[in-house]
């Protein structure tokens, strides 16, 4: 009889133990989803904060670029970007000349009566 109150003991506090890791384990099965939506928030927040910040430093890195720009190249001045524009014309005037001597195929490029065809035609442009 005694080793029956004992197992009935033993068992009785096994279920004790039992009933009191369900209790605990519902508990944070309750807190669970509480903590999850907490998670999810902050990691919101962060998420929002992370993309606020990315937007100012892209606005701030576009500045910055445009002021560069600006800086390596200023506005040039009319008669400037004329001779620019001319020479720009004179090299792809010239381009399949060269480009056949270049590579072999033609003979080099002859030039006008005083020397400089280049600067016979950046003459003729002018007037």
């Amino acid at each position: 009889m005694t080793s029956l109150l004992t197992q009935e003991i033993r068992l009785s506090k096994r279920h004790e133990e039992i009933v009191s890791q369900r209790l605990m384990l519902l508990q944070r099965m309750e807190n669970k989803p509480a903590d999850q939506n907490k998670g999810k928030a902050s990691q919101t927040q962060a998420a929002n904060a992370a993309l606020q910040r990315n937007v100012s430093l892209l606005k701030d890195i576009e500045a910055a670029e445009k002021s560069l720009q600006t800086r390596i190249h200023p506005v040039l001045p009319p008669e400037v970007a004329a001779l620019e524009t001319l020479y720009w014309a004179s090299v792809e005037e010239y381009i399949p000349k060269w480009e056949q001597f270049l590579l072999g195929r033609a003979p080099y490029p002859a030039s006008s009566e005083n020397g400089n065809e280049a600067e016979d035609t950046i003459q003729k442009r002018a007037q």
